[in-house]
């Protein structure tokens, strides 16, 4: 079936009929969906309906219930099950939602292949946006050989009325509030214009008194963290919300959740919320027509344009929906222009009109009609070939050869593709057998198969992080001796993750900032800094040793090659900068994106988790990895606390998606554990902040020394006052490993405070200078970090 319906008309119920009736025959049903939350999302409902012990999840980061009767996994996992078991995988139906990603030109490649290979199982095809679904019609009937049922119907349960406003934004969404048709999603494509947008309208009465009384209420103690969390707040208790991808998923759920309470009347964001997340809206306003592709700026597609349209009107919500298309800035300014010039053909000549600011794409009503008219684009084919796709392939029982052809001769690619793909397969082909991971047979084998791999390949092979056994291997090359083990064990785990954009972008902008101040006191000139400025990038521990490992690694493992390594230091950096989450944000000016820098810290604690043995493990990275985990947990436990369930095996608590009310209290009193709770990650957040403050004394940094105590009586004149008699003795501070080793810090726990030394590291050895202070145990609890208040500096004395 491909179900090809509006948003709200039903299509999850379909989904679950589907479900049921494959389990009643005793059959499997996958359902894939294209990001980790909205998997989750389907996990829990699911669970609800058909109870923990029919359901199961499978997203690459940890699996529950794997042999349960309904899978929810991302269309990557389905799609390496499909390669390694072929036809004969144990599955009877597959439930694909969101199918418009099988266009997408990464990952696409996904979407394709379970409707290649599974060619016993009954497929449910389902989006709003699919556009001309003839071929997959037909390929469905030949492949299965069951007839295809296409549902289409351009007639939403809740119509939508369609406008082109040409006021300001902000009189735009005055007019709607006042004329009740919030809540209103105001859409952007940059994060930076959705906050902006938000702030500018926290002048607005957005909501009544009582209102905000039940918004407070319903908060109650959710903790906000410094810098956008305390922005968000006083947004959200304003009736005003914000959503998207950089947001810290605690942030994103709470915003969700007030707005599915109907407290939220305005929620400014990206099109984040136009990916399956159900949400009452009852107003979009689009407040452009272009977005910034990551390679150029464009027009939006239909396709892009109708899914997030669709946000707009829900069924049992509203009894119709709208959608506003802002015109642009120079447009309304021509016809603020025009209306002066009036009907004078003279005045109106003499009209200067505005064009585009440079850098855009222009549009205007005539674009607005087009898209509000067109249909969805036709999908087109995103295949790719792999090592780890013929591996699979290769792996599983019966003709490789066959199965290859049937891969690479009936896809969806034109025939021009089709041929490079059986370039590429052969190329690799060859250099597996070169390598002997592969070996050709003389004769089929008692599995039919007509070569094999040499190797074993573990269970989840391609299925969680694709380098995580050359990390493994790469692990091996370390001296467990050395000072810097532990962070070099976590420089090869960083450097098979996934690269943070906007974190490497920071890291590398200061780089050369500090590169340049530097080649000015040098002397050198600007053409002949500019020209050095090219090789300063983000920091990159252990890249050469890294790329000679993963070179010799590829020779017996070439299917590693499918995948870049990244050497990068994001963890490593925060670790050794001696910061907070929060300060660590603030530095690199990453308020916009820290659910993003936490979502790499939390892949970072997993990855070091799962694939550093304990044999692997000294006390400094053991230190290391409770300090990770525990850093990410108190920022927000949600990225860790199912995982560590499901890891475990533990059932995971349901969400209350009937009652975002009652969800909205739960969310806002669920904390994490005391973070002194966990004493050795808590004694590594104590050794950091003390730590902080002797490399800002090393640089001489009185100011921000200053900032950091002077709730504790120490401004920046007494630090700098009290260094003084330790730099007439000593030149320097040094900030080396032994500085930072637990052997210069003295702590003795008491049950309320901790008294903490930090002696300083002198050139001389002498050890004569030290820092004291106090660690408020309470205060930590609910800060969810170490309290500080520095009580001393200066000669050590006897404890």
């Amino acid at each position: 079936m491909i179900l090809a319906t509006p948003t709200g008309s039903g299509k999850s119920l379909v989904a679950t009929g589907l479900e049921y009736a494959t389990a009643a025959q005793g059959g499997r049903t996958f359902y894939t969906a294209p990001i980790k939350a909205l998997v989750s999302e389907k996990f829990f409902a699911a669970t609800e309906i058909f109870g923990a012990e029919r359901v199961g999840m499978m997203t690459g980061d940890a699996s529950v219930n794997a042999d349960a009767d309904i899978i929810c996994c991302t269309a990557e996992v389905l799609a390496n099950l499909a390669l390694r078991q072929g036809p004969e995988a144990r599955i009877a139906s597959v439930v694909m939602d969101e199918f418009h990603f099988y266009a997408e030109p990464d990952r696409g490649w996904a979407w394709q292949v379970p409707l290649l290979e599974l060619r016993d199982a009954q497929f449910l095809l389902m989006s709003a946006t699919l556009g001309d679904v003839t071929r997959f019609e037909r390929d469905l009937t030949r492949r299965t050989g069951r007839p295809t049922a296409v549902i289409t119907s351009a007639e939403r349960p809740v119509p939508l009325h369609y406008e082109w406003v040409t006021t300001p934004v902000h009189e735009t969404i005055e007019e709607r509030l006042a004329t009740h048709q919030a809540p209103i999603y105001v859409v952007h494509f940059s994060r930076a214009a959705a906050i902006e947008q938000a702030q500018a309208l926290n002048s607005l009465r957005v909501c009544t008194r009582e209102e905000k009384d039940q918004i407070a209420d319903l908060i109650g103690n959710f903790r906000f963290a410094a810098g956008f969390g305390k922005v968000l707040s006083r947004l959200v208790r304003n009736g005003i919300g914000v959503h998207h991808a950089g947001m810290l998923p605690k942030y994103r759920r709470l915003v969700e959740l007030l707005a599915q309470a109907g407290l939220l009347k305005i929620i400014c964001g990206t099109d984040t919320l136009g990916v399956g997340i159900n949400v009452p809206i009852r107003t979009v306003l689009f407040t452009s027509l272009s977005k910034y592709d990551g390679v150029k700026p464009r027009l939006l597609t239909a396709r892009e344009f109708h899914q997030i349209a669709g946000r707009a009107g829900r069924a049992g919500y509203d009894s119709s929906g709208t959608v506003l298309v802002q015109a642009p800035d120079h447009v309304v300014a021509n016809l603020k222009a025009l209306a002066k010039a009036g009907d004078d053909p003279k005045k109106r000549r003499k009209v200067v009109r505005k064009k585009p600011p440079e850098g855009t794409v222009g549009y205007g009503e005539p674009t607005y009609e087009r898209l509000i008219s067109a249909p969805p684009e036709p999908l087109e084919s995103s295949f790719a070939v792999t090592h780890a796709m013929i591996i699979n392939v290769i792996s599983r029982p019966g003709n490789c050869w066959t199965a290859m052809e049937q891969l690479l001769t009936d896809n969806d690619e034109p025939p021009k593709r089709r041929r490079k793909h059986v370039h590429d397969a052969l190329t690799i082909y060859r250099g597996l057998l070169q390598t002997g991971v592969v070996e050709r047979l003389d004769r089929p084998d008692d599995q039919g198969r007509l070569a094999r791999l040499t190797v074993d390949l573990q269970a989840d092979f391609a299925l969680n992080q694709p380098l995580s056994p050359f990390a493994l291997a790469a692990v091996d090359l370390l001296d467990q001796q050395s000072e810097t083990y532990h962070l070099d064990a976590l420089s090869v785990i960083e450097s098979i993750l996934e690269n943070p954009r906007p974190v490497l972008s920071a890291q590398r902008s200061i780089a050369r900032g500090e590169a340049v101040e530097a080649m000015k006191r040098e002397g050198l000139d600007y053409e002949e800094r500019m020209e050095l400025l090219e090789d300063v990038t983000y920091p990159q521990p252990l890249a050469e040793l890294l790329e000679v490992g993963y070179r010799a690694y590829a020779r017996s493992h070439p299917w590693v090659l499918d995948h870049e390594l990244a050497p990068k230091s994001v963890a490593r950096d925060l670790f050794e900068r001696s910061m907070t989450f929060t300060e660590y944000v603030a530095f690199y000016r990453l308020a916009r994106a820290e659910g993003l820098v936490l979502r790499y810290l939390a892949d970072a604690y997993k990855a070091l988790r799962q694939t550093v043995p304990e044999t692997k493990r000294t006390e400094a990275l053991e230190d290391l990895i409770a300090w990770l985990g525990e850093l990410v947990r108190q920022v927000d436990s949600s990225l860790l606390d199912e995982w560590e369930k499901l890891r475990q095996g533990d059932s995971v608590p349901l969400r209350g998606v009937a009652d975002p009310e009652a969800e909205l209290v739960a969310e806002a009193d669920r904390r994490p554990p005391a973070v002194t709770t966990n004493v050795r990650a808590f004694t590594v957040l104590v050794r950091n902040a003390l730590f902080r403050r002797v490399e800002l004394a090393a640089r001489r940094n009185w100011y921000e020394l200053g900032e950091l105590d002077r709730e504790s009586g120490w401004n920046t004149a007494r630090w700098e006052s009290a260094m003084v008699d330790y730099f007439a003795e000593h030149t320097t501070i040094q900030t080396g490993a032994n500085a930072r080793g637990p052997a210069l810090l003295i702590i003795d726990r008491q049950p309320a405070t901790w008294q903490v030394r930090q002696i300083l590291d002198d050139p001389e050895g002498d050890h004569d200078y030290s820092l004291t202070a106090e660690v408020d145990l309470a205060a930590s609890d609910e800060a969810g970090e170490a309290v500080i208040r520095l009580t001393g500096v200066g000669r050590t004395a006897s404890w």
